[in-house]
């Protein structure tokens, strides 16, 4: 099975477990359908338009205080996150038992590179990543 996330949000996620480091890195990333996607590379043209592809993350401190008091996770939006990055700075490359488990996990260890990027069913079975030069669509509140 392939798993598909965009090479932009790879970057940014590599980046937030290196700042992180000693500490280990726990986001969770959200999905777009491959048809919504912009300025992509010829691969996309085969996938179908419904294939989901991470695009997303969310801050793992974002409404911290409230969740603190009340026990609410406002910090995930109601559509929820349909994976999670996790980053080990002292190994292993997989999942371990003290990790937050989604339906696909992202792990990545030392040295902080897209290349260190691996993925993983919720067995810890590893999936194919494929990286698309692809971007989300520009949303907006208006």
């Amino acid at each position: 099975m392939a798993l598909y996330a965009t090479e932009g949000l790879l970057e940014v996620l590599i980046e937030f477990a290196a700042d992180r480091e000693p500490a280990e890195a726990n986001v969770p990333i959200a999905a777009t359908d491959a048809g919504e996607l912009a300025g992509v590379d010829g691969r996309l043209g085969d996938l179908d338009p419904a294939t989901p592809v991470l695009t997303h993350f969310y801050l793992p401190d974002a409404a911290g205080s409230v969740n603190a008091v009340f026990g609410m996770d406002l910090g995930t939006p109601s559509g929820g996150a349909q994976a999670r990055f996790v980053s080990h700075p002292t190994g292993p490359q997989g999942i371990t038992k003290t990790d937050d488990l989604a339906g696909v996990v992202l792990v990545a260890v030392p040295p902080w590179d897209a290349g260190t990027v691996t993925a993983f069913d919720r067995s810890g079975s590893r999936l194919e990543l494929v990286r698309l030069d692809a971007e989300p669509p520009v949303e907006s509140i208006e």
